[in-house]
């Protein structure tokens, strides 16, 4: 059992909270409160310091696109068709990538790890906690939703290829096409004259609703088929990056039931979906009270500046309270585990950071980072 004493931080939820003590009993927080801790509590004294929830990272390619390899770790893409629904994440996840240390040393806790953008459909992706050397041991939401994909990237991959896609018109025609054989299919299964299609099972749990559709799209019209497709499929469905999201505010309102996961924002606007890429875009979603959450897409952002880039937006007008939310307890709920993680409360799992000074100051670091009730990195 371990109480940290003299706490003081973010709980997640947008509130704060002031020389505490932090009460973790088999992995799980018991309490938080002014009590002070009996002799069977191993005591951390947390007295000047900054805790916080665990860092959660929404949208990854951690394990699958492994740093310092090479060609040989780049498991993300399945490009041999346009369409891969069948494949999962988690059967590439190499808990060994560097990167996990990396997440772990910059407080992110919890990941959801996803195939890349190159096809329409991309397949399964997992949420998983950021320490462990056996993958399944490691996974916290399995399957966290089927990827798919809008914009250049699949037109870029499978363009010219004598069919589908070419066009922003093909990739969402193919789309829809997929959703139609797999409404088909489950027909089909039920009356018995069909048998098991992997890809048409894993396609099928986003029309039961079991999973979402989680959106590759940066430019405005993108974000406007996604919509689109959702409301045709009455699906659940999820926007990963909604760049242009600014240039359709008044649209977006209408559909505060999307979640919306932006970055990675510190980059260069290497191509065209990029050009209207900036800060502003989480300022005007926090203005206009639409769910948001921000992620690093790493290896694209390297994963240990997840907060760099809440900083920077911080720099240039978001509210520190919703960014911190935006790091925590928004991206459990876009990930839909906030029943686990995402928050310091009485029954969530122990995963939480210990910095060194305020989180928000580039200067500051993590001094240590905990998943499950164990210590996982001490600087």
């Amino acid at each position: 059992m371990i109480a940290i004493i003299n706490a003081s931080g973010y709980d997640g939820t947008g509130k704060t909270f002031d020389e505490s003590t932090i009460f973790i009993k088999d992995g799980i927080i018991e309490k938080i409160s002014k009590e002070k801790p009996s002799q069977n509590y191993e005591t951390i004294n947390a007295k000047g310091k900054i805790v916080t929830p665990g860092l959660i990272d929404v949208h990854t390619h951690l394990g699958v696109f492994e740093q310092g390899i090479g060609q040989e770790g780049h498991d993300f893409n399945e490009t041999s068709n346009a369409t891969t629904a069948e494949i999962r994440a988690l059967d590439g996840i190499n808990p060994f990538d560097k990167g996990f240390e990396d997440a772990r040393s910059g407080g992110v806790t919890t990941v959801q790890i996803l195939p890349g953008s190159a096809n329409v459909i991309g397949g399964e992706m997992v949420v998983v906690k950021t320490a462990g050397t056996i993958v399944d041991e490691m996974v916290l939401r399995n399957p966290s939703g089927l990827k798919a994909a809008t914009g250049e990237n699949p037109k870029r991959v499978h363009g010219g290829k004598g069919k589908l896609p070419n066009t922003r018109m093909g990739v969402a025609a193919l789309l829809r096409k997929k959703l139609i054989e797999a409404q088909n299919y489950v027909n089909a299964l039920d009356k018995g004259d069909k048998e098991r299609d992997l890809e048409m099972e894993q396609i099928a749990k986003v029309l039961n609703n079991e999973i979402p559709l989680r959106v590759h799209a940066h430019r405005s019209e993108d974000i406007a088929t996604v919509l689109r497709v959702k409301k045709e499929f009455d699906i659940d469905l999820t926007i990963e990056h909604g760049t242009e999201g600014h240039m359709m505010i008044d649209y977006l309102t209408k559909h505060k039931d999307v979640s919306i996961a932006v970055g990675p924002t510190m980059t260069s606007r290497s191509k065209i979906e990029l050009a209207n890429r900036g800060w502003h875009t989480l300022t005007a979603f926090a203005e206009a009270n639409i769910p948001f959450t921000i992620t690093t897409d790493h290896p694209v952002v390297t994963i240990e500046h997840l907060m760099t880039s809440a900083i920077m937006g911080v720099k240039h007008g978001l509210d520190e309270g919703i960014a911190m939310q935006a790091l925590t307890l928004h991206g459990a709920k876009h990930l839909g585990i906030a029943d686990r993680v995402g928050s310091l409360e009485n029954g969530k799992d122990a995963d939480l950071v210990i910095w060194n000074g305020d989180p928000f100051d580039l200067r500051n670091s993590v001094e240590q980072t905990m998943i499950n009730g164990e210590w996982v990195f001490n600087s």
